[in-house]
């Protein structure tokens, strides 16, 4: 089975023959930081699936923030640009769970806990955690502590 990191740079490969610029240098700039998180320890490492999904979760969110950024400086060239570079790096994560399906999951997960007598503060952190494998490496993690602290206000 492919790798995500071999999959970007396959469709690297792809973008640079059918001249897509967008897609070309954005795909260029998370390998760069995949290579950078490798790299970055004590040792190189060969990083897997989901801390390269963690790096691109990374690269998205400065994608957004900078096109906020640019969007509120009057740019708005460039800030439909950097929404268009995470947009081609979500194209790359995991589907992430709609507020529903998140409600639900951390419904259930606040049930557990209480029935394992946690409630309240106490529970925030076997909750968050429990909601995080369940919801997957899509689903951000300010997302779900958000939720998990209202269910248990």
């Amino acid at each position: 089975m492919e790798t995500l990191k071999n999959q970007l740079q396959n469709d690297l490969s792809e973008a640079m023959r059918s001249r897509d610029e967008i897609k070309r240098d954005t795909l260029r700039m998370a390998i760069a930081g995949i290579r950078k998180a490798e790299v970055s320890g004590k040792e190189k490492v060969e990083l897997t699936d989901d801390a390269v999904i963690g790096v691109l979760q990374a690269e998205v969110r400065k994608r957004i923030e900078a096109a906020d950024a640019y969007l509120s400086a009057g740019r708005e060239d460039r800030s439909a640009k950097e929404r268009a570079e995470a947009e081609v790096l979500s194209a790359y994560l995991p589907a992430a769970l709609d507020d529903e399906e998140l409600s639900i999951v951390v419904a259930e997960e606040v049930a557990v806990a209480q029935a394992a007598g946690l409630t309240g503060g106490k529970a925030m952190g076997s909750v968050v955690k429990a909601v995080r494998e369940r919801a997957g490496a899509g689903t951000d993690g300010g997302r779900i502590a958000a939720a998990v602290k209202s269910a248990l206000a």
